[in-house]
């Protein structure tokens, strides 16, 4: 049996996680802003390179916002078909938010994939550069 305490739960994980992805993009935000300033001085085409991997990463930053935006809303309907008598309709709502979270977070893992795989380039080459300084 499902009632409003149940739904309820998620809301503050989902609000951390939320504010967690917001943080990260506005990170982001910033490192494109500086990698463009950088490569409207420089010219250097790795600079490209990791505005387009910034890209990426801001559209799966997207991505899960948009997911636990989702799953929080249909948590909340899920809570009001529980007020209004509908416990069948907010079984699958519930559901639905859970499935959408999970989705969220399997994005989350993608990103941080990505972003691993992205700063372990920029220190190869940072140690390339120190082996030739040495």
């Amino acid at each position: 049996m499902l009632d409003l305490t149940t739904p309820s739960l998620l809301f503050s994980a989902i609000s951390l996680i939320l504010l967690a992805y917001t943080n990260r993009f506005l990170a982001y935000a910033n490192v494109v802003r500086s990698l463009k300033d950088k490569y409207q001085q420089s010219g250097n085409p790795q600079d490209i390179e990791q505005i387009k991997n910034l890209r990426k990463r801001l559209s799966l930053t997207q991505s899960m916002q948009i997911l636990g935006i989702a799953s929080l809303l249909l948590c909340v309907v899920a809570m009001f078909s529980i007020y209004i008598n509908l416990p069948e309709l907010a079984i699958y709502l519930f559901g639905s938010a859970l499935v959408l979270l999970a989705a969220s977070l399997g994005v989350c893992i993608w990103e941080i994939n990505i972003s691993v795989k992205a700063l372990d380039i920029h220190l190869k080459d940072m140690s390339s550069k120190q082996k030739l300084k040495t």
